[in-house]
């Protein structure tokens, strides 16, 4: 028997954004399905990687049911991809308009900044284009029985929600991962706002900590500090961004130094507490004992998986409060009858990264493929500015390998379109295997490193070496003709002392 009626799930603040939201996402109208008889697959979580699961299984004839206990589309439509990046827009406006007098331009002074627009035009387009993971196109358009609620295994085949159960041949788990919360005393008690809550905010804070500097604290740190709030951010480790290439990272680290961002490095958070001043937050760093005083504080300090309530132990699917669920190269769990694809199994945990493992999902579930995710070559883009944009191995992990590579850099300083546009700061940096042009890897640096890469990804993934790159034609003026600058760079190593001597040789002779 169908449930009569689904939780109701609120997004603060209740305006006619946020209603608009929910009622595509999880509309309190909702009534779930008869479940089927049985399904080819059900899917739980309605996170980038269970929604295209679910559609593309079912655009294919499967009989598929989706699972969702709070909000569809996920971490990314709802506190992760788009609504960092509409806040990240607006503060990059703001410091255009810093920068306009370097292009001749005069701004008056005093230009306001009005924080509640900018966040209700966060919230406005968010709801805009929600429609596009709702309820109704999965249900009546897709053809995907979907159910709001928490699913929990109740049995190899069966899976339990809002009173129902729903049979399956294959299962796939697609719940996600959520904001870690660290222990640290007192934060819980005096309150702090993680990427999941942050965008609920109405108000401006005027002083704020941000405690973590990998790319979620970064964008963040950067694009409240541009929307007038006075930032610290306190990192453990010596430099921010330390994932990443070290001379990428130092770029970041020194705009955000020019920015006036207050950075706290090589620092443990010893408590926080709640007075009337504010929230403060005492910590150690490089020896030293210190305190600072804060409105709001963002915890940003990794992810911990979804694993809970999902009842695992009953079907054997083993499983890690850390790592998430354990899976194979095929994205298969320890029951052969379920896989996992997303931030509840991988290792990068990206959008992207999660839409084409649920690609491989399907394959791999209704047509006995045995597509892997090692194949997967997953570019990454951290959007400060500048931006941070990576593809297969960096500096590190080529190091730790024992690979022996050849290195060209091509400085921003040295491409046109870059001194144009006044962002000739960053670099084009690409590994190539010792003795080819094979690309093992690349770091960019520049305002629009993530559309950059792709083309390098494109490259990597149809063995397009980098002399090839030099031979495709790309228009000029722009910052994606550092590219193929290097790939230039390259087919000039190939000017031995020999063969040049040849070359002099044959052009002496035929004049």
């Amino acid at each position: 028997m169908s449930q009569s009626k689904v939780d109701r799930v609120t997004v603060p603040p209740m305006d006619e954004y946020n209603q608009k939201l929910v009622s595509y996402l999880h509309p309190p109208d909702w009534v779930n399905p008869q479940p089927a008889s049985s399904y080819n697959l059900v899917v739980i979580g309605a996170g980038p990687a269970g929604l295209i699961v679910a559609a593309g299984a079912a655009g294919l004839g499967a009989k598929v049911a989706l699972i969702e206990k709070h909000l569809m589309g996920g971490d990314c439509l709802n506190v992760g991809c788009v609504p960092s990046k509409l806040l990240i827009r607006s503060s990059r406006t703001v410091a255009d308009i810093g920068e306009a007098s370097k292009f001749g331009v005069s701004v008056p002074n005093g230009t306001e900044i009005d924080f509640s627009a900018v966040m209700a035009r966060l919230r406005r387009i968010r709801a805009g284009i929600s429609d596009v993971d709702s309820v109704e196109r999965y249900q009546h358009t897709l053809g995907v029985d979907v159910f709001l609620g928490s699913g929990r295994f109740t049995s190899n085949s069966t899976i339990e929600v809002a009173g129902q159960t729903l049979k399956f041949k294959k299962a796939v788990i697609t719940t996600g991962a959520r904001a870690l919360e660290p222990q640290i005393p007192g934060l819980k008690e005096a309150g702090y706002l993680t990427n999941e809550t942050v965008f609920n905010l109405t108000e401006k804070p005027q002083r704020l900590a941000v405690i973590g500097g990998g790319p979620i604290g970064c964008e963040l740190a950067q694009s409240f500090r541009r929307l007038g709030c006075k930032v610290v951010l306190l990192h453990k480790n010596a430099q921010i961004l330390d994932k990443e290439d070290v001379d990428a990272a130092t770029i970041v680290q020194e705009a955000f130094v020019r920015e006036d961002i207050q950075l706290i490095l090589d620092s443990k958070i010893e408590r926080v507490e709640q007075t009337n001043a504010g929230k403060v937050v005492y910590y150690q760093s490089q020896g030293k004992e210190a305190s600072v005083t804060v409105d709001e504080i963002i915890v940003s300090v990794g992810r911990s998986p979804n694993v809970e309530g999902l009842n695992l132990e009953t079907v054997g699917v083993e499983y890690d409060t850390e790592k998430g669920v354990f899976v194979n190269d095929n994205l298969q769990t320890t029951n052969p009858r379920i896989y996992a694809a997303g931030d509840i199994c991988m290792k990068d945990k990206f959008t992207h990264a999660a839409d084409f493992a649920a690609r491989m999902v399907i394959q791999n579930t209704l047509f006995f493929g045995r597509k892997k995710l090692s194949a997967l070559t997953i570019p990454w883009c951290t959007y400060t500015s500048p931006e941070v944009a990576r593809v297969g191995m960096g500096d590190r992990e080529l190091q730790a390998a024992g690979i022996d590579v050849d290195t060209f850099l091509i400085p921003f300083d040295t491409v046109d379109r870059a001194i144009i546009d006044g962002e000739d700061e960053g670099f084009v940096k690409i590994h190539v295997k010792k003795g080819s042009d094979k690309i093992l890897g690349a770091t960019i640096v520049a305002r629009h490193a993530g559309d950059m890469i792709s083309e390098i990804t494109l490259a990597m993934v149809n063995n397009i070496g980098l002399g090839k790159i030099a031979s495709v034609i790309h228009p000029y003026p722009t910052q994606a003709d550092a590219i193929r600058k290097a790939g230039d760079a390259y087919n000039r190593t190939r000017l031995t002392p020999f063969v040049k001597n040849l070359f002099n040789k044959w052009l002496a002779w035929t004049r």
